[in-house]
């Protein structure tokens, strides 16, 4: 019995290891008239490669964010931190909230970092980028289709760019490329997920949602239906330092698709 409690004991300890929390940004919309109001949403969940969904799981604490801000097409940048709403009763219920209104049309990337040492079985130091594009335009019935502005990195240590527009045109069938940066180079031999909101990948390796980087760090998935995307990738490391013992690199990058893309109808 004892072997048995024991056995039970480090399976829950290598559960809490891998069960690690994430974070990553949404929007309510990915296209919103010039000088109204967008909201962004900080969420917590288990999406990361081990946990194979988009479900929130606890809330963001305030320790956890070390930036959370928005950057316009001219590269400025609105701090959001004092801006959030909590909108949970209970502390580890719901989420956070800002609302944002831009002043000029283009392409806007909301982002988030956190550096922080965890303990789930033993003291790892994780770090997190999330990001979120949105476009601004002055008209919402004639949107221009090939905006420049996403394929900016933002220098965080690791962070999902993408290749191609994740805004217009988009629509199932346009495949989503992007490249995945480390330290800011390219990172290769990572596995991607690109998860449907709804839908839970398969243990392992799920062939159907999930890519491997390539020696530029490429990865790319053509979406078949409408959906929120989460994109996640995660790069552990054998790092060791003042109080923690391992790091882990997590990135996650939104992509809202519709069924129709708005500047073409298709």
């Amino acid at each position: 019995m004892r072997h048995f409690l024991s056995a039970i004991a480090a399976v829950a300890v290598m559960h809490s290891v891998l069960s690690a929390h994430d974070t990553w940004v949404q929007t309510n919309t990915n296209l919103v008239r010039t000088g109204d109001a967008i909201h962004i949403d900080l969420m917590l969940g288990n999406h990361g490669n081990e946990h194979r969904d988009f479900k929130l799981a606890g809330k963001v604490t305030p320790e956890m964010i070390q930036t959370f801000d928005v950057t316009d097409p001219t590269g400025k940048k609105y701090d959001l931190k004092s801006d959030l709403a909590d909108l949970g009763y209970a502390p580890k219920e719901g989420f956070h909230s800002a609302k944002f209104s831009p002043a000029k049309p283009g392409v806007y990337v909301a982002s988030h970092t956190s550096d922080k040492v965890v303990n789930h079985g033993k003291p790892t130091r994780s770090y997190r980028s999330a990001k979120v594009f949105f476009l601004v335009s002055d008209s919402l019935d004639k949107v221009a289709k090939d905006q420049p502005g996403f394929a900016k990195p933002l220098g965080h240590q690791i962070e999902l760019v993408p290749e191609t527009s994740p805004l217009m045109p988009m629509g199932p069938g346009t495949p989503i490329k992007l490249k995945l940066l480390f330290a800011g180079k390219p990172a290769e031999g990572v596995k991607v997920s690109f998860i449907p909101r709804g839908v839970t990948l398969k243990e392992g390796t799920d062939a159907e949602y999930e890519r491997t980087t390539d020696k530029e760090g490429r990865a790319s998935f053509t979406p078949k239906t409408g959906n929120y995307y989460l994109i996640a990738a995660r790069i552990p490391k054998d790092e060791k330092g003042d109080g923690f013992e391992s790091t882990v690199y997590t990135a996650t990058l939104t992509v809202f698709v519709p069924e129709k893309c708005p500047c073409c109808g298709e």
